[in-house]
């Protein structure tokens, strides 16, 4: 695959909905040519320990940020026509459809591919299969894990040599 778009969400909660940041980097001919990282004010808005924990995102980080329509309408031109890629679709995937629901927006089925369940496939030998050992085993060093954008990278990286 040389045309996709690579993405990354972080939740304020517990709740898929939640979406405090979203990251894009999209790939054409095998080569990054954009991407896009924005806050984003979660739905419902609050946060929970440990998700600020894992993202060390809190309520005065997205207080003033967008709403996800708002955020979503930037997002939608970059990724036109791509299918999108995720490390684990399945969080991925499911906060994108919960926030299309949570908005009332008419969710578009877009296609979905997951460097996670390739990399356990293509590299059975690593020891895990997180996003940071794919990463480094793909040659991308990931510097600031469980930033949307960083993660976007990476995944765009493993994509790029594995999918």
């Amino acid at each position: 695959m040389r045309d996709f778009a690579a993405i990354d969400f972080e939740t304020a909660n517990n709740q898929r909905s939640s979406i405090c940041s979203v990251g894009v980097v999209v790939v054409r001919g095998g080569e990054i040519v954009d991407s896009f990282y924005s806050l984003v004010h979660p739905e419902p808005n609050y946060y929970n320990y440990w998700c600020s924990q894992v993202h060390g995102l809190c309520h005065r980080d997205t207080d003033e940020a967008e709403l996800f329509p708002h955020v979503w309408s930037q997002v939608e031109p970059l990724i036109e026509g791509l299918p999108l890629v995720a490390h684990n679709k399945s969080f991925d995937e499911s906060c994108l459809r919960a926030a299309f629901r949570t908005y009332r927006m008419e969710y578009p089925d877009y296609d979905f591919y997951d460097t996670f369940c390739v990399a356990k496939r293509v590299l059975p030998c690593l020891e895990n299969h997180q996003l940071q050992t794919v990463a480094e085993a793909c040659g991308y060093h990931l510097r600031d894990h469980h930033h949307a954008l960083a993660d976007a990278e990476a995944c765009a990286w493993i994509a790029r040599e594995i999918l």
